[in-house]
């Protein structure tokens, strides 16, 4: 009989700390699947940078690199967003290819500053682009007010620019171009790449779990010392 009571004495402070920790754990492997799902996509990612583009279909998956036909209708130009490098403040310079037979298509050409643009490159004739397919942006809380009559834009969504260029119709996707010029615009080099933090925070998890076992294990031989 006497050592029946401090047993008991952990059943009710045990009942609170496994399911902490069972939610702790179950933290730790959401994080750990979700490291093996971003790796899935980076090494893709990986795969499309280094193999040939691809024939740009009718209804591209974003992030993919394709490559589109056609010509620049550097009229239209317009800027979108605001980006600084070193200390310029520049904006993404949005230039319409239209093709034959299809509609336009938004295409992100690089970087440029804001005040200054006078040597931009502006490529005549038929050509190729070859591109990331980038999806449309909708409009946030905190998005800035776009300018249409000035062609500047905050939020990439092609309804809403091609319109306001006096595009008669635009495709529903965009493309950023690739480069490895070192004129304006300052082209994109690679393919986008989501940040890949998951094995940090599948430690994290995990450490807490261990971290509270070691401090109810201690607690309860003291407890049962008393």
């Amino acid at each position: 009989m006497s050592n029946t009571p401090g047993p008991r004495r952990l059943i009710l402070p045990l009942l609170v700390t496994l399911p902490v920790m069972l939610v702790l754990v179950g933290l730790g492997t959401w994080q750990a699947q979700r490291l093996g799902w971003k790796a899935g996509i980076l090494a893709r990612i990986d795969a499309a940078e280094a193999g040939p583009p691809a024939s740009l279909p009718a209804d591209p998956v974003p992030f993919t690199k394709v490559e589109a036909t056609g010509r620049f209708d550097h009229a239209r130009e317009a800027l979108v967003g605001l980006e600084v490098r070193g200390a310029v403040l520049g904006s993404r310079l949005v230039t319409p290819l239209l093709r034959e037979g299809a509609p336009a298509i938004l295409v992100d050409r690089g970087w440029v500053p804001i005040e200054g643009r006078a040597g931009v490159d502006q490529p005549a004739g038929d050509l190729r682009v070859t591109g990331w397919v980038r999806p449309v942006e909708r409009v946030g809380l905190f998005s800035a007010t776009d300018d249409a009559p000035g062609r500047r834009f905050y939020t990439f969504d092609p309804a809403v620019i091609g319109p306001a260029l006096g595009l008669p119709a635009v495709a529903s996707f965009g493309l950023v171009a690739l480069g490895e010029g070192e004129g304006l615009p300052q082209a994109d080099r690679r393919l986008p790449r989501p940040s890949n933090n998951h094995l940090g925070y599948a430690i994290t998890w995990y450490g807490l779990a261990v971290a509270l076992a070691g401090v109810f294990f201690v607690w309860a031989r003291r407890r049962l010392k008393d």
